[in-house]
Order: C-alpha cells, then sequence, then structure tokens
C-alpha cells in the first residue's frame, strides 16, 4: 500500500514538472532575479527572494525554485547574493528642468561659508565666455544672519558692470547685483509688485539687492539671456542621470511654466527626451498657476496642455501648481497670528484671496485637474484646505488627489483635515530637522508655541491620512535615502544635529518607504502601474547594497544604490 502511495506522489511530482516546464515554455522571462531581499511594498506579500520579468513587467514574485518556472534557454538570471530591492522612488515634489539647469550654471549648492561663496561667483564670473550675465542659484538664507543678509555691495565688489542673478535655494529669493537692478530699472522710486517685495536700505529706500516670491524677482529675471533649447535639454538629462543615481523612477515637476524662456519652462526638453527615447522616468507635470491673472484662459490653456501630452507614455500634465504663500524666513508665509519678532502686527500675505482660490480651485477641480499647493504658514494652510473644502462641496467627491506640499507649521487643528478632505500631505522629510535654518531664522519669526508644530509629519500619519515625499531638489538633496533617514530619526543625515525636531513626530521606516515609494506613485494616478513589486506592474526597481532593515537608522543615508531599473532596462549602475 505504501508503495502504491509512493508511486503516485511519484507521478503527481513528475506531472507537476511537466506542468511546470510548460508553463515556463508558454511564460520564459527576460531576466529572473534570485537570492535577493526583496521588499515589495505590497501589504499582501511584503517580502519576496525572487522575481520574474518580461517585456519590462513583472510575471512572477515568490522564491528562488518557483521563479525558476519561468525560465528558459535565453532568460538571463541575476543572482543578487541576498541584496535589497525595492520598487524605485518616486519624488512628488521636485524640479528636474530647473534643477538640471542651475546644476550647470553657476552653483552655489552645498557652500556653507559666506567667504567661499564669494570666492565661487567670482569664478564664475571670469569663466563665463560671454560678456552677457552670470546666473545661477543654490545659495542658503541660513548662512546669513538676520541682520546681515545678501547685498548687493557684496556683489558689486566682484564686478558692478556684469550683470548678476542668483536664485536662493528654497526658489524664493533672488540676489543680483547693482547691474541688474539697473538693467530692470529697479530704484528707490519702484513699487513692490503684488505678492512679491524689494528689499531696501533701513535708513532709505534704496533696493539691497535683494527680491522675495516671483513677482519681485521676474523684475530681474525677465531680462536675463533666454535659455536655449539646448540648455534645458542639457539640464533634464543632467537631472534624470542624477535621479537613477539615487533610484528615482518617477517625479512630480512642482512648477512646469508653459512660456518658452521662463526659468521654469521645461515641457519640450520631456517631449525631445522623450522622442529620443532617452526619457526614462515617469513625468507629472504641475503647470503654474498665474497669481491674479484671469481664470477662463488660464484653464483653457492647461486643458489644450494636457490634451497635447495625453498621447504621451511618460509625460502627464494633469496637475496644477498653485503658490499660495512664500517662506517663514522672509515673512512671506501668511500666518494666522503676527510673526513674533517683529512689532507691527504682520502676518505675511496670501497670494490668493480666499475668494479667489475658492473659484480658481473649484473651477479646476471641476474640469478634473489636481491641484498641488504650496502652503508654508498656517493661514495659507488652512485656507487651502477651504478651498479643497468648498470645491468638494459644489463638484461633489471624485479621485483627485489634491496635495498640499511643504505644510511646515499648523494650527492644530487644521491636522484631521488631510484625512477627512481625502488630501495627501506632500512632505519634504529634509526640512524636519533641527538645524541653523529652523533655530536661527525660523524658532525666533514664530515662537515656541507654533515651533511645536513645525512638519509634523508623525502626527499627520496617526491621523490615518496618506503622505508623500518630495525633495524639492535643488533647495535639499534629491537622494530619497537622506530624506527617509529624517523621516524616521527627524535628525540631520550627516549627524549635524542631535536633537530631533518635534516630539513624537517620527515615522516607521515602512511607512517612510511607501511614502517614497507606493504612495507617491499614488499622487500620480501610476499606483496600478508602478510603485510596488507586484505582478503585472512594471519592473522599476532598486538594488542596495544593504538591508534598511537591518541596520541602524543613522545608517540609511550611506546605503548606496547599486542598481536601477526603468521598465525592465537597467538604467544606472554603480561603477
Amino acid at each position: 500500500m505504501q508503495k502504491i502511495i509512493t508511486y503516485k506522489l511519484l507521478i503527481i511530482y513528475f506531472l507537476t514538472l511537466v506542468i511546470s516546464t510548460k508553463v515556463s515554455a508558454d511564460k520564459p522571462s527576460d531576466f529572473i532575479v534570485t537570492h535577493a531581499n526583496i521588499y515589495t511594498v505590497n501589504d499582501k506579500q511584503p517580502w519576496a527572494e525572487a522575481m520574474a520579468v518580461k517585456d519590462g513587467k513583472i510575471i512572477f514574485v515568490g522564491n528562488n525554485q518557483d521563479a525558476l518556472q519561468y525560465k528558459n534557454k535565453n532568460t538571463l538570471i541575476k543572482n543578487m547574493q541576498r541584496k535589497m530591492i525595492l520598487p524605485g522612488f518616486h519624488d512628488i515634489h521636485i524640479h528636474p528642468v530647473h534643477g538640471g539647469v542651475t546644476h550647470l550654471q553657476c552653483n552655489l549648492n552645498n557652500i556653507r561659508k559666506i567667504s567661499e561663496l564669494l570666492t565661487k561667483i567670482k569664478s564664475c564670473v571670469t569663466d563665463r565666455t560671454t560678456n552677457e550675465w552670470v546666473v545661477g542659484g543654490g545659495w542658503s538664507i541660513d548662512i546669513f544672519s538676520a541682520e546681515n543678509l545678501p547685498d548687493k555691495k557684496l556683489l558689486d565688489s566682484i564686478t558692478n558692470t556684469i550683470p548678476i542673478s542668483l536664485k536662493s535655494s528654497d526658489g524664493h529669493s533672488l540676489w543680483v547685483n547693482s547691474k541688474a537692478l539697473e538693467i530692470a530699472k529697479i530704484n528707490s522710486g519702484t513699487l513692490d509688485p503684488d505678492n512679491g517685495k524689494i528689499e531696501r536700505y533701513i535708513t532709505s529706500d534704496e533696493p539691497s539687492g535683494l527680491l522675495h516670491e516671483d513677482s519681485a524677482m521676474m523684475l530681474v529675471m525677465k531680462h536675463q539671456p533666454k535659455l536655449t533649447s539646448e540648455e534645458l535639454v542639457d539640464g533634464l538629462r543632467y537631472a534624470q542621470n542624477l535621479f537613477h543615481s539615487y533610484g528615482i523612477t518617477g517625479v512630480q515637476d512642482a512648477i512646469l511654466k508653459l512660456d518658452p524662456g521662463d526659468p521654469y519652462y521645461g515641457l519640450d526638453a520631456y517631449n525631445f527626451l522623450e522622442s529620443q527615447d532617452e526619457l526614462q522616468l515617469h513625468i507629472i507635470t504641475a503647470m503654474f498657476w498665474k497669481n491674479g491673472q484671469p481664470l477662463e484662459p488660464q484653464i483653457e490653456r492647461f486643458i489644450e496642455t494636457r490634451k497635447q501630452q495625453s498621447e504621451s507614455a511618460l509625460i502627464h500634465a494633469t496637475s496644477i501648481k498653485i503658490w499660495q504663500d512664500g517662506v517663514i524666513e522672509t515673512y512671506t508665509a501668511a500666518m494666522l497670528e503676527a510673526y513674533s519678532d517683529r512689532e507691527d502686527n504682520y502676518r505675511g500675505e496670501l497670494q490668493n484671496s480666499p475668494d479667489e482660490l475658492n473659484t480658481a480651485v473649484t473651477a479646476l477641480d471641476k474640469e478634473g485637474f489636481q491641484i498641488h499647493f504650496h502652503a508654508i504658514g498656517d493661514r495659507a494652510i488652512k485656507i487651502a484646505f477651504d478651498s479643497l473644502e468648498k470645491a468638494l462641496y459644489y463638484n461633489g467627491l471624485r479621485d483627485s488627489r489634491h496635495h498640499i506640499s511643504h505644510i511646515e507649521v499648523f494650527q492644530e487643528e487644521d491636522i484631521n483635515r488631510f484625512k477627512s478632505l481625502n488630501v495627501i500631505a506632500n512632505f519634504q522629510p529634509l526640512w524636519g530637522i533641527r538645524d541653523e535654518y529652523i533655530t536661527e531664522h525660523t524658532h525666533p519669526k514664530i515662537g515656541n508655541e507654533r515651533s511645536q508644530w513645525l512638519y509634523p509629519i508623525g502626527s499627520v500619519h496617526r491621523t490615518g491620512a496618506t503622505i508623500g515625499f518630495g525633495s524639492d531638489w535643488y533647495v535639499t538633496s534629491a537622494n530619497p535615502l537622506d530624506g527617509i533617514e529624517a523621516a524616521v530619526t527627524r535628525l540631520e543625515p550627516n549627524g549635524l544635529t542631535t536633537i530631533p525636531l518635534g516630539d513624537n513626530e517620527e515615522i516607521d521606516l515602512a511607512t517612510a518607504i511607501k511614502a517614497y515609494t507606493l504612495n507617491g506613485a499614488y499622487v500620480n494616478f501610476l499606483d496600478k502601474k508602478v510603485g510596488s513589486i507586484e505582478i503585472n506592474k512594471q519592473a522599476d526597481f532598486i538594488v542596495l547594497d544593504q538591508n534598511l532593515f537591518d541596520i541602524p537608522y543613522s545608517e540609511i543615508n550611506e546605503t548606496k544604490v547599486l542598481e536601477t531599473y526603468f521598465n525592465g532596462q537597467l538604467v544606472y549602475k554603480k561603477l
């Protein structure tokens, strides 16, 4: 009897092999990844050790033995030797073209001393190839004191005959010399534009060489040499290569302006790379809403651009960027209460009045656009929520995936509105650290009570709201591993801070990874296609040199991306 049972089992085993072989023959994969630590970001199957890929799609996720069913003589086997694999990262607030172009101009990023900053600017002037402007950016306001902000005299000491125009790393200020002010005809009689500010010397109305917010900055930038198509494409190529080295396979371009020559113009660059089969990123563009401009023409242009991009496989113009306030450090963020270190009861300014915003958001929502807010101050955040609530009331519930980015300081009662209104919290986790930017330029301006609600990622997460992450590169590092470490520690990733920002605002590692993968894809309406490692999804994944779950949190940013795959193709390999 035992022999009969044994023979039957053997027959079943061989039949299984035959069946498995047939499955393999019918569905051979292009390559199989084995002996890996695959963190799938799929709750139903969090971990796996193997996966099979065919025609850019994942056709199997599971164990090593079963994966070999998808092998034939042409299948490549990749033994990962227990290295960690994650889905490709998605950054939902970043500036690919503009950031790339800036890095190819006078690049001032990561310079931490004023003397070194001036030395770099001098070299940019000396090394220029034409007599035209010196343009660039990346300087950070926190290396200056509140009493000694960037000044035209510093730049004039380098040159007062060649115009210099340098944007701050946060994108909200422009530092220029006297020649640039002269060309722009900005003088003591020039009035501040709506929603902008021209810094002036205390003892007079003479401009000091510092301009805040888009309307004021454009007084100068419109005179700068127009960026060429070649410069825009080169900037995008630079950005794409950088993103791949960090494991980024999808982004939302947080400001896309539609007028050629504008510093934030870039659609032609995206389309060109796609036409050349060079584009290897999922792109959602947040088209720029011009505050104070007529409603209908803007919406018509957005609709037309969306339609033009509807045939693109990778580029979709489906989001609208609304800039609702500035930043706390220059008193341009819109606050509910007055700034703590001023005596004039100043609360900053809204870029759009509540009525204007309600009208615009309701109309854009009705047309099926996603809204991507810039909101820093608690008043700007509250008004943004109010406008989305109005749109929900008039247009009804739909799958909108509206999101508010930056969200620096909250009124506590508004934290629950992400969940109740189904709005995504778009945080930049690298900003949620107790660095000099916070301690010297933010904290004094808003005081102790409000400072406890700076970037409350943990509090928002505990409400059950969806959290997504972005870097705002080139403001801060584009490396998601830097952001993940900051999110789980609330410390600067390179050990420069020792006290976490806020109480209990850290999140767990799995949540931080999800914010940069599946949740990011969700914001971009790509979660059915990418964002996790699952059967029938596109094979966008990365290989890391160590398992993030096996190391101290303080070592996360030391982790290296070894390989990045997009649509099953290797697009980056660490040398």
